[in-house]
């Protein structure tokens, strides 16, 4: 990835820094947030959407495009809040947090995971809440909703966009394991979200726009998808998604 990682912030820099340009527009609230997604372009715009120190509060203190760079971002600025990508290079959000565990658990200065993602199936969903983030929304959250996610996030509270907290309970709620799709685990992340928007009635220009990739770049994804279920079209490939309640 050509992305460097980013820090705005000074390393280590001591819990509250900043915090007097947030104290005059911001009702006194501050919080240190490390934003980590592979799209550059996404994490420019949320930067832009909340990152005016003064009047949101919100001090973004470092950025990172894939796992190895979101450990080393996270573990040198010990952020309070890390608004993570479920879909990363190099093992996802799951890896960062497993490779956080450490620091989740810190009692004194525990960092806190809300997970931010344009994906909202049930699977991305408890996977990173059993990984250990706080929370999950949707990359469709307003600015304001998503400063105000981030610091109940940083109080200790859970957030999670409406449709979402459903499949936590669910999850939560049954001892039972859920099964292993095969077929499914043959995809990899990328493909799996291109699997559901195509299934979603999604024109291949729209998806490009929605996950910041090029229409060629979904092509390769759906044929990728189609030869590995042993599909034929996109028509068939809705059923198969339907069938699995992916949409």
């Amino acid at each position: 990835m050509s992305d460097a990682t980013e820090a705005n912030g000074t390393a280590g820099a001591p819990e509250g820094a900043g915090s007097g340009a947030a104290d005059s527009g911001a009702g006194g609230r501050h919080v240190r947030v490390v934003l980590v997604d592979d799209h550059r372009m996404f994490r420019t715009g949320v930067q832009a959407e909340i990152g005016q120190t003064a009047e949101t509060g919100v001090e973004v203190v470092g950025e990172a495009a894939d796992v190895d760079q979101a450990v080393t971002v996270i573990t040198a600025t010990r952020p309070e809040v890390v608004l993570l990508d479920v879909h990363l290079p190099g093992g996802g959000g799951v890896e960062v947090l497993r490779r956080c565990a450490a620091l989740m658990a810190d009692t004194e200065r525990p960092v806190r995971f809300l997970a931010l993602s344009v994906s909202d199936a049930a699977e991305d969903v408890i996977g990173v809440i059993r990984g250990g983030a706080r929370g999950y929304v949707t990359k469709t959250i307003t600015g304001t909703d998503l400063v105000d996610s981030i610091f109940r996030v940083q109080e200790g509270d859970a957030v999670f966009s409406p449709r979402l907290a459903g499949f936590v309970l669910d999850a939560f709620a049954s001892t039972d394991a859920p099964p292993v799709d095969e077929d499914l685990d043959r995809l990899t992340q990328r493909e799996r979200e291109v699997l559901r928007l195509i299934a979603r009635g999604y024109a291949y220009k729209e998806i490009a726009k929605q996950l910041y990739i090029s229409v060629k770049t979904v092509e390769s994804h759906v044929s990728a998808v189609l030869r590995k279920l042993q599909l034929s079209n996109r028509h068939e490939l809705t059923r198969w998604a339907t069938a699995r309640r992916l949409v």
